[in-house]
């Protein structure tokens, strides 16, 4: 994907491991980071309603960012192209049930948008020093429907 990654645990693992009582689904992000280290932080967030207003996008142009739920609950991804420094042709999806998403270092995306509670994700991205957000807003807002 051009964007990032999608988590899942379908189709047959990869191996067996933990005397065969676990499948192993090998490598499933691909983590990257400008300079610094990954970390693991928790997020709660609010859930969203559709239809939903899509007002502004952010990146993170120094590390790649990982959203693991936390719930089986499926949540809404935006991402958008870049177009010269700015978010261009935003495409939004749910995930399925047990998803999760990692989105690549630079990548135009939403923010975090849970459809239902509790909202709860551990997130994996960059820790470091300096600036690593960048944010756009829309002169005029995307509708997301259902």
């Amino acid at each position: 994907m051009p964007y990032g990654d999608v988590l899942d645990a379908t189709g047959a693992p990869d191996k067996l491991i933990n005397q065969g009582r676990c499948g192993r689904y090998h490598d499933q992000a691909r983590l990257d980071f400008a300079d610094g280290r990954a970390g693991i932080s928790i997020f709660q967030s609010e859930a969203a309603h559709l239809p939903l207003r899509l007002e502004m996008m952010e990146r993170h142009p120094e590390g790649s960012q990982a959203f693991i739920p936390m719930s089986a609950d499926p949540f809404l991804v935006v991402v958008a192209d870049d177009a010269g420094g700015t978010p261009a042709n935003p495409k939004a999806f749910r995930t399925q049930p047990g998803q999760a998403i990692n989105l690549l270092c630079g990548t135009w995306h939403g923010v975090l948008t849970p459809l239902s509670e509790p909202g709860l994700f551990a997130v994996i991205d960059r820790i470091g020093a300096g600036p690593n957000l960048q944010e756009h807003w829309f002169e005029q807002d995307y509708l997301i429907e259902d």
